[in-house]
Order: structure tokens, then C-alpha cells, then sequence
């Protein structure tokens, strides 16, 4: 049951920042399929920096993912009783697999695909690049590589925390 109200929660904070999003398209552009970024670099509506593979946004990348690290070892630790490095690492994955699968139907293929307050001005021709489910689902395949090393994260420092209680 932990487990299943862990898994809504989490799923419900990550929707958060795409209600923020929906407000400034722009601020999320390093999440929009290729063809989409082009147009809007083409337009000049957006720095080098807001780019995919740009510097600012792996730090972005890599500080949320220790931010959420840290917060679900709490969390594993506490609420699901996590004493070990499997324990740790195995019941985060489970939660990212469930907050990503999540992420690729609903908030992605549903809500993104479909929504007109994500459409750019400049490209409101590109409804097909819009409705690109595929681009989602690689992203999610993406996405479960990336659960590894934070799962590994919360693994270590789940057994961190046992070590020192």
C-alpha cells in the first residue's frame, strides 16, 4: 500500500512543474522533439543555453537528480523500511519505472501532445512534430537508463544510513 501511495504522490509532484511549463513553454524547450527546437532556434526565441546537450541544462539535469536522490533515500528509508543497498536501489527504480511509464502515456503523450498551451508561436505548422508519440516513448527508454544511477545513489546511501544508525 506504501508503495502505491508513494508511486501517486510522486507521479502527482512530477506534474507540477509541467502545470508551471504550460504557463512559458519556452522554459521546457530542451524537452520538445528536434524538428520543434530547430524552428524555435531559427525564430532566435531562445538562448544556446536552454538547448538540449547545452552545459546549463546537465546541471539542471544532474542537480534535480540528486535533489531526488536524497529525498527518496528519506523516503525509501523511512516509509519502506529500506536497510540495504538493494532494498534502496530496488525499490527506487520500481518508483522511477512508475513516475516515468506515467510521464511517457499521460504527461507526454497525453497532455503535452495535445494541449495547445505547449504550442510555440512561430511554429503552429508543426502539429505533426507535436503529436510525435515515438519521440516520447525513446525519451522514456532514455529515462529508465537514467533511473540507473540515481537508483544506485539512493542504494549507497541507503546503506549509508544504515551504517551510521
Amino acid at each position: 500500500m506504501a508503495f502505491l501511495i508513494e508511486s501517486i504522490v510522486l507521479c502527482l509532484l512530477f506534474t507540477v512543474p509541467l502545470a508551471v511549463m504550460s504557463q512559458n513553454p519556452l522554459a521546457g524547450i530542451h524537452n520538445y522533439p528536434p524538428a520543434i527546437i530547430r524552428r524555435v532556434r531559427e525564430l532566435g526565441l531562445v538562448e544556446d543555453t536552454q538547448l538540449p546537450g547545452s552545459r546549463a541544462v546537465y546541471r539542471k539535469k544532474i542537480a534535480a537528480a540528486l535533489v531526488v536522490a536524497v529525498l527518496c533515500t528519506l523516503v525509501v528509508w523511512f516509509v519502506n523500511g529500506a536497510r540495504n543497498f538493494w532494498q534502496g536501489f530496488g525499490i527506487m527504480y520500481l518508483l522511477w519505472t512508475v513516475v516515468n511509464c506515467y510521464d511517457a502515456l499521460v504527461i507526454d503523450c497525453i497532455w503535452f501532445c495535445h494541449d495547445k498551451r505547449f504550442r510555440i508561436p512561430g511554429t503552429e505548422d508543426m502539429e505533426a512534430d507535436y503529436l510525435d508519440y515515438w519521440f516520447h516513448i525513446k525519451a522514456s527508454l532514455r529515462g529508465e537508463l537514467i533511473g540507473l544511477p540515481v537508483a544506485l545513489l539512493v542504494g549507497i546511501f541507503t546503506a549509508l544510513l544504515t551504517a551510521i544508525e
